[in-house]
């Protein structure tokens, strides 16, 4: 079974990417045409910092690792992400140039998603679900590496980490889960300069660092058949896969 997770966690991880990817590449065109001839905005990037802002989408998964835990009853709970549910986020941006190619950002905002947690007894037919609300304060720092500039289009990588704190309001479940949590993030994104401003299309995968389950629950102390559920898991990390839309 948990190979079966594994496999089901990497498929719907590779659907979700390569649907970000695909929407990505259908913007680049868009902005881009051969018969360019000006450069906008040739100063653009000579500046030693400059503001702007993002608005984007967002889909949240968690990684299970289950330790085999079998209840007095014979049974032994396996959870799962199933399928993805996209979120919204919008940041603020402060940016640094440090040199020609490269720059450091910090973009704190808002993330708003939900991802369904869903429970299966390994042994019978036996099933649950969650649905996990989030609203996340992030803090992200990441370091971008640009290339040279081709006309009106220069491409990007960066690398960072980012900090997130959960502020939706919190209710007894069957999985809870910390408010804190700190990721490690690369992504890849393309500037386009317009006669007016920047705009920067942006893919970042943010991998979790901690473990976010509590696995203290003294609420289910008198609810054994609710606990079992945290019970059977050792660790919980989370992960997001993020489309960004950076007006510079």
């Amino acid at each position: 079974m948990n190979n079966i997770c594994s496999h089901i966690v990497s498929e719907k991880t590779v659907r979700a990417v390569l649907t970000l990817v695909m929407a990505l590449a259908a913007v680049v065109p868009a902005w881009s045409k051969p018969g360019d001839k000006l450069d906008n905005r040739p100063y653009a990037d000579l500046k030693r910092w400059h503001l702007g802002f993002s608005v984007g989408a967002h889909v949240q998964d968690l990684s299970f690792t289950h330790n085999g835990f079998v209840t007095p009853e014979g049974e032994r709970w396996v959870a799962e992400v199933p399928n993805f549910s996209p979120g919204f986020c919008v940041n603020v941006l402060a940016d640094l140039r440090l040199h020609k190619y490269l720059n450091l950002r910090f973009s704190p905002g808002m993330y708003f998603g939900s991802k369904n947690v869903t429970m299966i007894d390994y042994n019978s037919d036996l099933h649950s679900s969650q649905d996990v609300k989030s609203a996340y304060v992030v803090t992200p720092l990441d370091l971008k590496i640009s290339g040279d500039r081709m006309r009106n289009t220069r491409p990007y990588i960066t690398l960072g980490a980012m900090a997130t704190f959960d502020v939706s309001k919190k209710r007894s479940e069957a999985l809870m889960f910390n408010t804190a949590d700190a990721y490690l993030c690369v992504g890849l994104g393309v500037d386009f300069y317009l006669p007016f401003f920047k705009l920067n299309p942006e893919i970042k995968f943010c991998f979790g660092l901690t473990d976010i389950l509590r696995h203290d629950r003294p609420d289910l102390v008198d609810d054994p058949h609710t606990f079992k559920m945290t019970q059977s898991l050792s660790k919980v990390k989370s992960n997001m896969v993020v489309l960004s839309f950076y007006f510079e």
